[in-house]
């Protein structure tokens, strides 16, 4: 759906959810049926996330990992980290999906504490490795700032995959100097 209607934005995260949610039922079903431990996840799952519209994956694989395995954080966001490769299509800014943390609120609230916390996590390691860069915090933050606060998905794609890459070279370049 287009995007200028308030309406429609719910309605294209909700079958992105539907979608995301789907698909690890699937995944976790069959992984289950081979009888191996959850660490080993990443061994015989790999999860290409193409563009930003799949990046909720991310906080639902964590969702299940902790609320339904009753993994821990660590382990959970080991997983994950191992499980997960992002590839950016388009820099264009329209394409850089984000959502309101109102909606992502009221429609996945659990996952919207995951990304929190992730975020908080996240930027953690950021001040403990560029303490002189407070800038920098602004920029890499899943969460914007802004006036109506938005969860940047590729943010959360970056922080959340073991490898990054754009589709071409200069993208690749653009997500490590820009995103």
């Amino acid at each position: 759906p287009r995007d200028d209607v308030p309406q429609n934005r719910e309605l294209r995260l909700k079958q992105q959810y539907f979608f995301v949610a789907a698909t690890f039922q699937d995944i976790m079903r069959r992984f289950k049926k081979r009888g191996l431990p959850l660490r080993e996840l990443p061994e015989t799952v790999a999860i290409q996330l193409n563009d930003t519209h799949p990046a909720i994956a991310i906080p639902e694989l964590m969702r299940l990992l902790m609320d339904d395995e009753g993994l821990g954080w660590e382990e959970a966001w080991d997983i994950c980290g191992r499980t997960f490769a992002y590839t950016n299509h388009t820099v264009l800014p329209e394409a850089m999906e984000s959502w309101t943390v109102d909606l992502l609120g009221r429609l996945l609230p659990r996952h919207l504490e995951i990304i929190r916390e992730i975020d908080r996590r996240f930027l953690e390691q950021i001040r403990n490795s560029h303490p002189d860069d407070p800038a920098l915090l602004k920029r890499v933050s899943i969460l914007s700032d802004e006036v109506s606060q938005t969860v940047r998905m590729a943010h959360l794609a970056v922080v959340g995959s073991h490898t990054v890459n754009g589709v071409a070279d200069l993208h690749s370049r653009i997500l490590k100097q820009d995103i």
